[in-house]
């Protein structure tokens, strides 16, 4: 096995058997993909297609659409005719829906089995599931545990979770079907840490991550990053949904600065930048804002560097593919490759650096 340079960097993934929602793999090796969801009214269907089509532009692997209806899981087939996403058909008590959504084009269902009734609509879901070649989500949440299963534990806690999610895996294997992920949801980041955490140890079905409900897009996405962070950290995860009150093309925003954090996708221009402060050489803050737009065309990994003054900016500038450290009276020093090139006016610093992160995506790309 060939050593790291950087032992400190590496995550050791759990293994996980791997399942396939459309075209994309998820589980094993294979790379953690990122999900949203739309909020638009799945009827709207124009309106529905075009929410998608911004999620995926963002860099989203997959979507999930509410299907509350019998019109809104058949307006799934005219939706997949105009977008290349795979579509997750959110589904949660009436097994008609279920059917209606994998002979709609649905590539997996989020259901809770248990949720679906007796034994012989399970089946029947399950049967149009294989059918259309369609893989399934357990979606097991604190908000939503079986009577019984609640009446046990006395409240939601990391027990009831997994002995939900057990009880549902066994479901469907019974019934012959393997092609399924699980998810442990809880508003609760201390809840669903340790749910997956114990989830993990007795299952090898790929693991679906996230916060439910995480609030608002600040608050949400720090309780996101620390529980779905901490959990891949440690190796534990296939595919994360980040839940924000808010726009969801952020949702995919956040899921993969946090997935390009952890080295777990390598996509884009990462920015390294300070906060500012009065040594600054130029204006950190709005160079960083211009920058990030006119770079998010850019799909190669390179690392930019924007660093107001000297204190870190040479050696943060000596391990990113492009650096800038500010200097005195408008003058700054442009790094390529971690050394020094050149003095640049701050007047031309973005062009500049939009021109070396598009000549270095270029060379990385042919070579």
């Amino acid at each position: 096995m060939k050593m790291s340079i950087r032992p400190f960097r590496d995550i050791k993934r759990r293994k996980t058997k791997v399942i396939k929602v459309g075209n994309v793999k998820i589980g094993g090796n294979n790379p953690i993909s990122v999900q949203s969801m739309t909020n638009t009214l799945t009827t709207d269907i124009r309106s529905t297609i075009k929410q998608i089509n911004e999620i995926e532009s963002e860099g989203a692997d997959l979507v999930r659409v509410s299907c509350p209806d019998e019109q809104s899981s058949k307006a799934l087939k005219e939706i997949k005719k105009n977008v290349n996403i795979p579509i997750i058909a959110d589904i949660h008590f009436h097994y008609k829906r279920a059917i209606e959504a994998a002979e709609s084009g649905a590539s997996c269902l989020r259901i809770n089995p248990g949720n679906i009734g007796d034994k012989k609509k399970i089946h029947d879901v399950l049967q149009a599931a294989k059918d259309n070649e369609c893989s399934i989500r357990i979606g097991v949440n604190a908000g939503s545990l079986e009577k019984d299963i609640l009446e046990k534990f006395k409240e939601p806690c990391p027990e009831a979770l997994v002995e939900s999610a057990l009880r549902n895996i066994k479901i469907l294997e019974d019934q012959d079907f393997f092609n399924f992920k699980i998810s442990v949801k809880s508003s609760d980041v201390f809840l669903s840490i340790e749910a997956y955490r114990q989830l993990s140890k007795v299952s090898e079905y790929p693991l679906h991550l996230g916060i439910t409900e995480a609030g608002s897009f600040v608050s949400g996405s720090v309780k996101s990053s620390i529980g779905v962070g901490s959990l891949l950290l440690n190796g534990i995860g296939d595919t994360i949904r980040i839940s924000l009150s808010d726009d969801p093309v952020k949702e995919v925003k956040i899921g993969n600065e946090i997935l390009k954090s952890l080295n777990l996708k390598k996509k884009g221009v990462k920015i390294i930048s300070c906060p500012s402060c009065a040594r600054q050489g130029f204006k950190v803050i709005d160079t960083v804002k211009i920058l990030e737009e006119k770079l998010s065309h850019i799909k190669t990994p390179i690392t930019l560097s924007i660093i107001g003054c000297v204190v870190n900016g040479p050696g943060e500038a000596a391990m990113t593919d492009v650096g800038v450290t500010g200097g005195r009276n408008g003058s700054n020093m442009l790094y390529l490759s971690g050394i020094q090139k050149e003095k640049i006016l701050s007047k031309d610093m973005i062009a500049r650096v939009v021109s070396e992160v598009e000549k270095k995506a270029l060379d990385l790309e042919n070579n």
